[in-house]
């Protein structure tokens, strides 16, 4: 009744795979990126040492959906987080309520689901605009790996990490930047006016204060929270290679 959006970090907390956890027809659907399917599946058998656990790729058995805030208040009968229609898993995005909800739906059920919920079919587009004016990466994130830690990623405002729970791969760091207030940097979504390439240092007043970590078509930045402060700058015109950049906040 409370899917979950968390990550895997490695050793020294930095960030490796990111998905949400679904309990569904008791077992947990992990779902992912299709570009990390392979990586995180090879990552979690790391640590199947002969347990009675099973990992499986059901990529061309199911398909996701996003349902708009709109639709899902009408067929929503629950307060819960996780509610079932007919046999597909609906669960409301926990990083930001106002992307809506996510649809898990067996693959040869899914234009019958459509027709039953009388959903129409728009531009994926819109959700992925949306995503990225709320400054959450849904495409390139195979481009983070190892580049940042979790909380840098935004990682605590999207609701991925538990500090009141137990041990985890990377808990020692992650839980000494929060602790001691040690985030120096933020992953940002930001607005060009030209294409940029992964590793472009971003400059005000010629001092580098941020760097391309993703591309095309959505980019986002790394940005230094400070040595200039955050503030001085947020607001100001920035430079990648003499073409303009906007932060977007």
């Amino acid at each position: 009744e409370n899917s979950i959006f968390s990550a895997i970090s490695s050793p020294q907390g930095k960030y490796l795979f990111e998905f949400f956890v679904v309990y569904f027809d008791e077992n947990y659907f992990l779902d992912c990126h299709s570009s990390s399917t392979k990586g995180l599946m090879d990552h979690l058998n790391k640590y199947n040492l002969g347990s009675k656990l099973e990992i499986k790729d059901l990529t061309s058995k199911y398909v996701v959906g996003i349902l708009n805030k709109e639709k899902l208040s009408e067929i929503q009968d629950t307060k819960k987080n996780t509610f079932i229609y007919r046999e597909s898993p609906i669960y409301i995005d926990p990083r930001e309520n106002r992307l809506g909800a996510r649809i898990l739906s067996p693959l040869e059920k899914i234009h019958l689901t459509i027709k039953n919920l009388k959903l129409s079919i728009i531009d994926e587009k819109k959700y992925y605009d949306n995503a990225f004016k709320f400054g959450i990466p849904e495409q390139g994130t195979e481009n983070l790996k190892n580049q940042l830690f979790g909380l840098e990623a935004n990682f605590e405002k999207l609701n991925a990490i538990d500090f009141k729970k137990g041990c985890y791969v990377g808990q020692e760091n992650t839980a000494r930047m929060k602790l001691k207030n040690k985030i120096r940097r933020q992953l940002m979504s930001i607005r060009t006016e030209k294409n940029v390439k992964i590793g472009d240092e971003i400059k005000y007043n010629d001092n580098s204060i941020g760097k391309i970590l993703i591309d095309k078509p959505y980019p986002f930045a790394l940005i230094n929270l400070f040595n200039p402060d955050f503030s001085v700058f947020k607001d100001k015109k920035l430079k990648i290679n003499d073409s303009n950049v906007e932060i977007i906040l």
